[in-house]
């Protein structure tokens, strides 16, 4: 390699490693115009004040769902007499977590940590509503971590209900969903379904020639010039495509490709460091999940990795010798796991025990406890 193409010590192949973070909200959003624009027309009544619309945004993950709040709430921010809260339910996933967070977005302060009740919480939220006459825009990101936890009906009954509860009180919601398989609707109790008849928006997964326009814009403004060609930008779209055009996995991987490169010293990003940093990237997902994972819910994967394949009731043991929790507790996790995508259940035939199910990991489980580790 040339002198030319080596980094000096203080030399990087990015621009603004920023650019390539994912949580990065950027100012191009390409191909989701039809999305904002319903967004923006069940949002519009809260600009005059009145009730917004509710919205349910359904798609794969890494879809821009989150994206398309995140720019929507940067612009109503700014309206008077708006304030806008993104909650993410896979931290906060019970109905008192969510409205602590609301009343955070409205106080600038978190509420006592014990001693106030769930009603008084609500009441002091609407009660602010009222009086400064706001109208709050919630967003429930990765609703279905409440309906893994059995929360979503009482929560979204909480929210949509308030003006009956408080008049004057004036709350719009907008539910986001990546669980193709939750039928989000058809999960809540039916005093829910008679009240919640929210917009539809869909993000479908993008396809290769979208991903490509999408990540070439993520690398002008992230990678200094030359340092990315064409060549490395197509294996990046394909890895990504590959991946369900999970975006995320995409942009995950150029940083690390970008990081690979100056691991070696070159001003420039290869193929080969896209392939090795394809082994880290596509497992974004899984240390997504994981993060959000409870003790217990952590403690069943280990136990997982050491039993995997194993029939429900071997592994029930392993488990309660660790944590010391019951079968219905056991049940419960067990369930969350596999709506998360982490275990896979199948039944088999036991000789002299009828049909029983077998646990497995969906991942490798190296790559599971390697992970959970982070």
């Amino acid at each position: 390699m040339a002198d030319d193409d080596m980094l000096s010590w203080d030399e990087s192949v990015f621009r603004d490693e920023h650019v390539l973070e994912l949580d990065y909200v950027p100012e191009a959003f390409l191909h989701r115009d039809e999305q904002m624009e319903t967004l923006k027309y069940a949002l519009r009544p809260a600009v005059r004040g009145s009730r917004p619309l509710n919205v349910m945004a359904r798609g794969p993950p890494g879809t821009g769902k989150t994206t398309a709040v995140q720019k929507l709430f940067g612009e109503l921010g700014n309206a008077g007499g708006i304030k806008v809260v993104r909650v993410n339910c896979q931290v906060d996933s019970t109905r008192y977590a969510v409205f602590s967070r609301l009343f955070e977005g409205l106080f600038e302060y978190e509420p006592p940590a014990s001693g106030i009740s769930f009603k008084k919480l609500f009441g002091q939220i609407t009660d602010r509503l009222v009086e400064e006459d706001e109208v709050l825009v919630v967003a429930l990101d990765d609703v279905n971590y409440l309906f893994y936890d059995g929360e979503a009906s009482d929560t979204l009954y909480s929210l949509l209900r308030a003006h009956e509860a408080h008049s004057g009180a004036k709350i719009g919601v907008i539910v986001v969903s990546s669980d193709l398989d939750l039928d989000v609707i058809e999960e809540l109790d039916t005093r829910v379904q008679s009240v919640f008849r929210p917009e539809e928006v869909y993000f479908s997964a993008y396809g290769e020639r979208e991903i490509v326009e999408i990540l070439a814009e993520r690398v002008d403004r992230g990678f200094r010039d030359g340092a990315v060609d064409t060549r490395v930008l197509d294996r990046v779209a394909g890895y990504t495509a590959d991946s369900g055009g999970d975006l995320r996995v995409g942009i995950d991987l150029l940083r690390r490709a970008g990081l690979n490169a100056e691991m070696r010293g070159s001003t420039a990003v290869d193929v080969e460091d896209v392939d090795s940093a394809y082994e880290t990237a596509k497992y974004v997902h899984l240390s997504r999940h994981l993060r959000g994972l409870s003790e217990s819910e952590s403690a069943l994967v280990r136990v997982l990795a050491d039993h995997d394949g194993e029939q429900a009731g071997d592994v029930y043991e392993a488990f309660s010798d660790v944590t010391g929790l019951g079968y219905t507790r056991y049940s419960e996790i067990v369930n969350k796991l596999e709506q998360l995508g982490l275990i896979e259940t199948e039944y088999t035939e036991v000789d002299g025990r009828g049909r029983s199910r077998a646990l497995s990991l969906s991942y490798d489980a190296d790559a599971v406890l390697e992970r959970l580790e982070e």
